[in-house]
Order: C-alpha cells, then structure tokens, then sequence
C-alpha cells in the first residue's frame, strides 16, 4: 500500500481541526552510517553530523546540518543547508523541492533514502481563524496555531523562522500573551537594527561611567516576562558567547560591570535566515543554535496560504482605516482576492498591507509587475470606497488646484507626483504621531528602519533618533 504523501487531511473534532501530514522515514542505504534511520518528528527531520541532527552521520563528508525534511501541504520539502559537498538528486544539486514519492539522494559520500510510511502524522489545531493578532483559516496556519498554543505552555526558548513580512513578531507576541508571563513585560531587541557596537549594550546594559548615567538592558528590562530577539541571525559573533550565558545560567553581566545578576526571562527569537546555514559556514555558534532551537516554530509565507486572502485583506483594511482615519468599504469582493492571489507576494503581508494602503489612498492599482488581473484591480480600486477622516483636503494633503495642476501632466508623471506628495505627507504624518521615533514610525509603517531613514533625509524632514 502506498501512502498518499501530497495530501492533507482535515477532520474536524469537538473542539479542533485534526490535521493529518505525512510521515516519513530517512534511511541511509549506503556509506559509513549503513542501515542508519530515523522517522519524522512533528513532520520534521535534519541530517547532518551535528549533535542536533535527527538522524545523525559520521561521513566526515557530511556537513553538520546537512539537509532537511519538512512534511507541509505540497509533500515533503527537502531544503539542502548549505552543505559543503552539497545534495544531489539524480545527481542533480538542489536547494530546495518538495517529494511527494520515495526518493534517493547523496549527501557527501553517503546515500540516503526518504520513504513515506502508510501511517501518518496528525495535529490537533484550534478551530478558531485567530491566535493572538495573527489570523487564518488555511491548514498551514492552523498548524502554526497549533505549535503556538502548545509553546504558549512551556517556558523553553523559541526560535520562530520565516521570510521577511510572515508575522514572526506577532507570533512571539502571541505566545508571550497566552503564556504564564502574559502579566509581565515583553521587550523587543531588533539584533540587525542596531550597530554592533550598541547591541551589548541594549541587551545586558551599561554601567555608570564618567558622565554617563547607567543604562538597563534589555534583560533587565524584560524580568518576569518575555524578551524578543528580532533577526537573531545579525547578531555579531563576538556577542554570542554572552547570550549563550545568559540561557544556560540565567545571569547577566553589564557592560563594565565586575558581578554578574540574575535574570528571569523567557527568549523567543526570530530570523528570516536558515541558522544551520550559519552554523556550517562558522557565522552562528553550534552550542548556542542547540539552545535557541527547543522549540522552533516556521512561518508560511503568504504563497503558501492563499486560502487566507479573503480574511487577510478584510483584516488589513480595517486596520488601514483606524491607523489612517479613514472610512473604508471592507468587504472584498470576489475579484479583488483572485487578483492579489495570483500574484506571488515576495514581502509576504508586509508587502500585501502595503499595497492595500496605496490602493485605498490613492484609488488607484499599483504595478504588480505583471502579476494579478489589472482590469479587475482597477476595478476594486473603484469599489473601495475610502474616504479620509478629515475631508477639507485629500489624505495626500493635495488639493482641488494641485490636483487640476496634476491633470495637465502625463498620466506617468502625474501619477509619480503623487505617490511623491503622498509619500513625504504621510512620513510627516508618521513622525508627528510617533514623536520623531524612527523605530516606532518604521514599525507602523511595516518597513524597515533603513528604508524609513531613507525616506526621511530625501525629503529633508526631521527624525529624534534616526
């Protein structure tokens, strides 16, 4: 009998979804580690010759994480982790595919052979379409619900990964939220925001020196609660050895301080980087990855989870109405979601937030680059109705006489004046609601703070801590 390794099985129970993934063994057929297996954990398994691998090799010609298995709902993913010697497929080098058969692959001089078992794996997910502030129906978010609610439990480090734009802050937000430490504070350090010279500093604190008052770090500031490392892949080398010190034994020291201080603190770290990649190639500490990763959570990108665009967008637009001062129309219509759905969203919601912005302000459908239906956006454009809290000017700050002025230009540059105006109007706009706060303002706006830093010295506005 043979398993059907690309489907996904949803039942529904009293009070959750069972979700049934495949599951799958990884067997070496050939090398020094002959006869070696090891059968997916929660639809997980890495190979490699690190103490953290799932089926663990001596093949010297294996890297320490050297490939990965992920059951998901397009078969199993094989993601090849930066190995020295690399991982072929008929004798084809990958990155990464997903399986839906038994196949073969080499892994240095091993052979290895992923088999999908007739039994398969199933997860109780909540039947509700939210956890914390991130909402969804599809099955790869009720998945992510699921580990949610089953880390919230634990006190055990977290290391949620994912692209750019797929929710990790919310997510580290939400098991803070539905944890013990709820009633504590949760403290966000953003590892690739800051220089490396300021970092220690934020996350352990300073000593007084000189003029200079003493400063709490982040840790300190976190006590009781939960402290979020945001792009923990950024943090320098040097500074790892500290972080390791501070997990294993519970204890901080200051910059320029002589004894050390207890903390208690909870960590939940994020990156959009595969960390074992960092480990092989000597960027990110081996000891300090096995500490982090006792429980780590993926984020599906928004490719992955078209089903959600419907409830996605209604979301996202009622967001954009209370943080713009605007009354929106939010129901969307048929047409709206397959046209952003056929588009491949390489920023993930950031990205789909920030298009539904323009195309309420501006009424009109910004370039997909060839992706989407354009009639049927612009034709959304028409439907939303938005319409700015204060109406005695446009929500571009532009008036009737600019806009008769914009009217004589061609519709390109007409329309490149605009996002112009727009743009230093609603950055103004930001800054005077955040109080100049570049790290706050750049949060609202879900870019990043280089980009917002950007924006700000083109148009020559002022920023308290740029």
């Amino acid at each position: 009998m043979v398993a059907e390794a690309n489907t996904v099985v949803v039942q529904p129970a009293s009070s959750s979804f069972v979700v049934s993934l495949p599951r799958f063994t990884v067997r070496v057929v050939a090398g020094p580690d002959a006869g070696q297996e090891a059968q997916s954990v929660d639809g997980r398994l890495s190979v490699g010759t690190a103490e953290g691998a799932v089926l663990r090799l001596t093949d010297p010609t294996v890297s320490r994480y050297h490939v990965d298995f992920e059951a998901t709902t397009q078969g199993v993913v094989v993601r090849d982790l930066g190995s020295t010697n690399r991982t072929l497929l008929n004798e084809v080098s990958i990155r990464e595919i997903a399986v839906t058969r038994d196949v073969e692959l080499e892994v240095g001089r091993s052979r290895i052979r992923i088999k999908f078992d007739v039994e398969r794996s199933t997860v109780n997910a909540p039947l509700n379409s939210e956890f914390g502030s991130l909402i969804g129906q599809s099955t790869a978010m009720k998945i992510v619900f699921a580990a949610l609610e089953r880390t919230a439990a634990t006190t055990a480090p977290v290391l949620i990964t994912g692209e750019s734009g797929t929710g990790k802050e919310l997510a580290a937000r939400a098991i803070h939220q539905a944890s013990a430490r709820s009633a504590g504070p949760f403290e966000v350090v953003d590892c690739g925001g800051l220089p490396g010279s300021l970092i220690e500093s934020e996350l352990f604190g300073r000593e007084a020196e000189g003029n200079d008052a003493e400063r709490e770090g982040a840790f300190e500031r976190a006590e009781g609660g939960t402290l979020f490392l945001d792009e923990l892949g950024d943090l320098p080398l040097g500074l790892q050895p500290k972080l390791l010190r501070a997990l294993g034994e519970g204890e901080i020291r200051r910059v320029g301080g002589a004894r050390p201080k207890q903390v208690n603190v909870r960590i939940v770290a994020s990156t959009n980087r595969d960390l074992r990649r960092h480990v092989n190639s000597g960027q990110f500490r081996a000891d300090l990855y096995y500490r982090l990763a006792v429980i780590q959570i993926r984020m599906p990108p928004l490719r992955e989870r078209l089903e959600d665009m419907s409830l996605l967008v209604r979301s996202l637009l009622g967001d954009i109405a209370e943080d713009r001062n605007l009354e929106v129309h939010i129901e969307p219509d048929a047409q709206l979601v397959d046209a952003l759905s056929r588009h491949s969203w390489p920023g993930n919601v950031r990205e789909l937030r920030n298009y539904l912005e323009q195309l309420v302000i501006l009424r009109t459908a910004p370039d997909l680059g060839g992706e989407g239906d354009p009639a049927k956006l612009r034709s959304a454009a028409d439907a939303i109705a938005a319409v700015p809290g204060d109406t005695s000017a446009t929500p571009a700050g532009v008036g009737a006489d600019a806009f008769e002025t914009l009217q004589r230009l061609p519709l390109r540059m007409a329309k490149a004046e605009l996002l112009e105006r727009f743009e230093r109007h609603y950055v103004t706009q930001l800054l005077q609601a955040t109080g100049g706060n570049v790290a706050e303002a750049a949060r609202r706006a879900s870019v990043d703070r280089v980009t917002l830093f950007r924006t700000i010295r083109r148009y020559g506005l002022k920023a308290h801590n740029p």
